[in-house]
């Protein structure tokens, strides 16, 4: 059966922000697309100010400048009506329950209003493909290879699957690599923003910011000023090393510098 059955009207939402952090980020766009249970679609999509510049790095992604949000309302004008629209609502959306939905109540919490949660339903589509699509070797060996893994997690079994699997894979997806630079490639996750290896350090446009804790969002110069213990935090703490020698260039006022390759 594939029709959606809902008792109450359920509202998918997507939010574009100034940046990565559910705390020191802004929503600089929104679609809040309101189902009901007869299947009507009521779509409302608008930008919004975030009274704060929208960084360089965030607008290659998708596509809005401090231009374009110049004179859109910002949230606070918003707040009001829409919580009203999201009254009586469950909510829905990819990747919601980490991202979207405490952001969105981040920005609700500035404008001195609590946006309930309780008695709402929430629908991640990013958790149901999760778990219907396990990142298990057992699942990939079951989805590539078509049977059942025997002693998995034994350690000559797990190889030989692993084999088995990337060759499935390769018959599967005629679209792959066939050749190790073409499949280094491909493998490659790294996130182009990333300065180290782990990601605690990115690019925000050219200025590289802290991605992780309370200091998520904040450039490293800034915080080399004003909260300097965090790197000496970082040094002392369970970090790559190459982490540790970003925070230790930090500390002695040594930043690093985007090329154009970077």
């Amino acid at each position: 059966m594939e029709e959606l059955v809902l008792e109450k009207p359920m509202i998918f939402f997507d939010l574009e922000t100034t940046g990565t952090s559910v705390v020191k980020d802004r929503i600089v766009e929104m679609s809040v697309i309101k189902l009901m249970p007869g299947g009507e679609k009521i779509i409302k999509t608008l930008l919004v100010n975030p009274e704060m510049p929208i960084p360089s790095g965030a607008s290659e992604v998708h596509g809005i400048t401090d231009e374009k949000v110049a004179d859109a309302p910002t949230f606070k004008v918003i707040a009001d009506n829409l919580l009203k629209y999201f009254d009586g609502c469950d909510v829905a959306g990819y990747n919601i329950i980490k991202f979207d939905i405490p952001m969105m109540v981040n920005e609700f919490k500035r404008c001195g209003i609590d946006f309930p949660m309780e008695g709402r339903r929430v629908v991640d589509a990013f958790n149901i493909f999760c778990k219907i699509f396990p990142r298990t070797l057992t699942a990939a060996y079951k989805l590539f290879c078509g049977k059942d893994l025997e002693g998995a997690h034994g350690a000559e079994v797990d190889t030989l699957a692993t084999i088995e699997v990337l060759m499935g894979q390769l018959k599967k997806h005629p679209e792959l690599p066939r050749d190790a630079d073409g499949l280094h490639e491909f493998s490659d996750m790294t996130d182009p923003n990333s300065i180290d290896k782990a990601g605690r350090f990115k690019w925000s446009g050219n200025d590289p910011i802290v991605t992780f804790g309370k200091n998520s969002g904040t450039t490293l110069r800034e915080l080399a000023t004003t909260n300097p213990g965090f790197f000496k935090w970082i040094l002392n703490a369970d970090f790559p090393e190459d982490t540790k020698e970003i925070a230790a260039k930090a500390l002695r006022g040594e930043f690093p510098k985007r090329t154009e390759n970077a």
